[in-house]
């Protein structure tokens, strides 16, 4: 069996979504990354990274959630088309989260929300940058329902962070395709139970900025 170890976070989110997503049994081991789990010696001989999540088949362990994404495609060959063009779509926007979404809403969590020291430099580089991310995605679901064509790993990957937006103060106003794509995903089944892998993650709604959201999208999300 598929074992999986991980977190509640964005990146956690997009193994366990795939897996729930592609129908796949697995097995799930919590990793407390406020006890340091990840970096324990045991853990780090599967990722030598020690982050999460990992997967471990039969023995092979993937790390790294981009990579969990395109391995657990091609195994199954699902959620990720098999001629050239079609794979190299998907990948594209699998790598435009990995490298732009993922780190650029990252930096700005930690300076919009986890450090102490306020710097408005910092704040608005990630918080500008994330937002100018998210047109790119709205105008590419202006012209198709899922950012490959199809449904795919790429969906997955940039929904399972963008649906925090608001945790990095960025605004979604104006991005009504984007707000389309993120609610269509909220309400996938499979999407549901994969955010809540481990265990589901209660954002607090007392902090400056949150409770003053009204939209749609943002108070869905926030009754998970």
């Amino acid at each position: 069996m598929l074992e999986l170890y991980t977190a509640s976070t964005p990146n956690g989110w997009k193994a366990s979504v795939a897996l729930e997503e592609m129908g796949l049994e697995y097995q799930v081991h919590a990793i407390s990354l406020a006890e340091g789990e990840q970096k324990a010696p045991e853990y780090v001989r599967l990722n030598p990274n020690g982050r999460i999540p990992t997967l471990v088949d039969d023995g092979f362990a993937v790390f790294e959630s981009g990579a969990i994404l395109i391995y657990l495609a091609e195994k199954t060959r699902l959620l990720m088309p098999t001629d050239l063009q079609g794979r190299s779509r998907v990948i594209q926007w699998l790598m435009f989260q990995m490298g732009g979404i993922g780190p650029m809403m990252g930096q700005a969590n930690v300076f919009y929300r986890a450090m102490e020291e306020k710097i408005p430099t910092a704040i608005n580089r990630y918080q500008n940058e994330s937002r100018r991310l998210f047109e790119v995605l709205d105008n590419r679901l202006g012209e198709s329902e899922w950012l490959a064509d199809d449904f795919s790993i790429a969906d997955i990957a940039n929904w399972c962070w963008v649906r925090i937006y608001f945790w990095s103060g960025v605004s979604l106003d104006g991005l009504d395709n984007l707000q389309r794509w993120i609610l269509t995903m909220e309400d996938r089944p499979a999407c549901q139970r994969g955010i809540a892998v481990p265990e589901p993650l209660v954002l607090p709604t007392d902090v400056e900025g949150i409770e003053e959201l009204s939209d749609a999208v943002s108070r869905k999300i926030l009754q998970r």
